[in-house]
């Protein structure tokens, strides 16, 4: 049996998986700042000029019974993402023209192929 780690770090791979296959680069993965918490996913959306920087909540479920994954994701927590982004551009020196938060949820119901959502520009 997965321990709830396990099913979130291979909800990560999933969904690095799923931005590489968008094109996206990704730039960090698990970047972690004090007492903020950590980033999931850092990645840039390649677009005209230098691209959107993207900083991706990743939520992974075995099942349904606590909600889809993207459910999981509060005004708290996207209130949090928001400082982790700011710190996250304060220490690197990337540059890019639009910034903005993501999240993809990973579903990986037993006996079925891994589901992926991705919700882009998420405000609550």
């Amino acid at each position: 049996m997965d321990t709830r780690i396990d099913i979130g770090r291979r909800g990560e791979d999933i969904a690095a998986e799923h931005l590489s296959a968008l094109g996206w680069r990704i730039l960090d993965r698990n970047w972690r700042s004090g007492r903020l918490g950590e980033l999931d996913i850092v990645a840039l959306e390649p677009a005209p000029g230098r691209g959107t920087l993207v900083f991706c909540e990743v939520k992974t479920r075995s099942g349904l019974g606590y909600g889809a994954p993207l459910e999981a994701v509060t005004r708290a927590k996207l209130s949090r993402l928001r400082r982790l982004a700011l710190a996250w551009l304060a220490a690197h020196d990337q540059h890019c023209d639009n910034v903005r938060i993501d999240v993809v949820g990973v579903l990986l119901a037993p006996g079925a192929a891994p589901a992926v959502s991705h919700e882009r520009g998420v405000t609550l």
